[in-house]
């Protein structure tokens, strides 16, 4: 089952995220991209305030990150891609633990978890990737490379 999620609400509940850092979209995303790549699903994280004229969504692999602007936020727009999946909500989860993003999402009959509970599994997920020493993992990005790559996207 793919994900819907409601990234800010996320950042808050994965230890060692703060919404007050300025690379906490770009940290839960790298995150999400290992995690996904270790479940084998796909997932698309929702955030609210995107900065005018930036990018409105990015195709990382197995995530799209949406950025969502001002005016309208991302619990509407989770609510839109709900309605667009019409019946095919039913296959996917919604990640929040907004309780209006929930009600929304179990009308469209998509299953629902909440955000402290996904924070635990990915955790759980990443820990169990660096445990195994079968598995090798990438090196994380030096902070010459993430400026980069900050810069590459507009940020």
């Amino acid at each position: 089952m793919p994900y819907l999620i409601d990234g800010h609400n996320l950042i808050p509940k994965v230890a060692g995220l703060s919404l007050q850092a300025m690379d906490d979209e770009q940290q839960l995303i790298v995150m999400l991209q290992e995690f996904c790549r270790l479940q084998h699903k796909q997932a698309e994280v929702f955030f609210d305030n995107a900065p005018p004229g930036g990018v409105l969504a990015r195709n990382l692999g197995l995530v799209i990150a949406r950025f969502v602007r001002q005016g309208s936020s991302a619990d509407q727009a989770i609510a839109r891609r709900l309605k667009q999946l019409g019946r095919g909500a039913r296959n996917w989860t919604v990640v929040t633990s907004d309780h209006a993003v929930q009600a929304e999402a179990r009308s469209a009959q998509a299953r629902v978890v909440p955000s402290e509970e996904f924070a635990r599994l990915m955790r759980e997920a990443l820990d169990e990737n660096q445990r195994d020493p079968g598995v090798q993992t990438e090196a994380g990005l030096s902070d010459e490379e993430l400026q980069d790559w900050l810069k590459l996207f507009g940020e």
